[in-house]
């Protein structure tokens, strides 16, 4: 009976593993219909009696200002075009700080985020990380950086119910995702730890002085120079 039940368990992660790996793959080129966080939005606007519609209008990557892709990695994660999709000393830095009570800081890069708000739930049990880590070693190895970058910024909540950058640029400045400017992709940026929280288009004195410490980031970064970097990146040969 236990021979059984391992064997009919290595025979579910295995289905599993080649499943994961092809929706993953498609995805590389297909533009995704929504995510798991939508979904996740979705259902609890329905349980709390005050249900949402969800605003999101996919972009292709040459559709979204460069400000905003730049002023993203300057917020969220500088070393985007270099790691495979951890960066760990980003996540020892955030164990020792939250290991003294500090406030309670996350590590997770770009790729991180984008998979955990495609295919999984929030929370933090140690089986969601695991998928979580799965997952992002998946479209590390899948996708190219560009493809990466492309899909966090339509799948990215910038408010209640409000996805992508398209939906964001016309939600809090009322213009397109190509047409943002320098400052205003630094304030959609800026929020994005907390976008339930923070308004971009309304800033706390806090969120503009984040906002303009990204803009500081993105002068040092180098401007829209540093997307190159992004075709430079550390990438498996078939991943483009």
């Amino acid at each position: 009976m236990l021979r059984f039940l391992v064997h009919r368990f290595l025979k579910v992660l295995l289905w599993f593993a080649v499943g994961s790996a092809l929706l993953v793959l498609v995805f590389r080129w297909v533009p995704l219909p929504g995510t798991a966080l939508m979904v996740e939005r979705k259902v609890e606007s329905w349980l709390d009696g005050q249900p949402i519609d969800l605003q999101r209008s996919w972009r292709p990557w040459d559709e979204i200002s460069d400000e905003l892709k730049v002023a993203v990695m300057a917020g969220e994660d500088q070393k985007f075009p270099e790691h495979w999709g951890f960066d760990f000393g980003a996540i020892r830095a955030a164990l020792i700080h939250n290991e003294q009570g500090g406030t309670l800081r996350g590590a997770s890069t770009l790729s991180q985020q984008v998979s955990k708000n495609l295919f999984l739930w929030s929370g933090r049990s140690w089986l969601r990380k695991g998928l979580e880590a799965w997952f992002t070693a998946l479209i590390e190895v899948l996708w190219p950086k560009q493809r990466i970058l492309e899909v966090y910024l339509n799948s990215a909540e910038w408010d209640e119910g409000v996805f992508g950058a398209e939906a964001a640029a016309q939600h809090h400045f009322g213009v397109s995702a190509k047409n943002l400017t320098r400052q205003q992709a630094s304030y959609l940026a800026a929020v994005l730890p907390s976008p339930l929280n923070w308004s971009a288009s309304h800033p706390s004195t806090y969120v503009s002085r984040r906002a303009g410490w990204i803009r500081q980031q993105m002068s040092q970064l180098g401007g829209d120079s540093y997307l190159t970097t992004l075709n430079n990146s550390r990438k498996a040969p078939w991943a483009g």
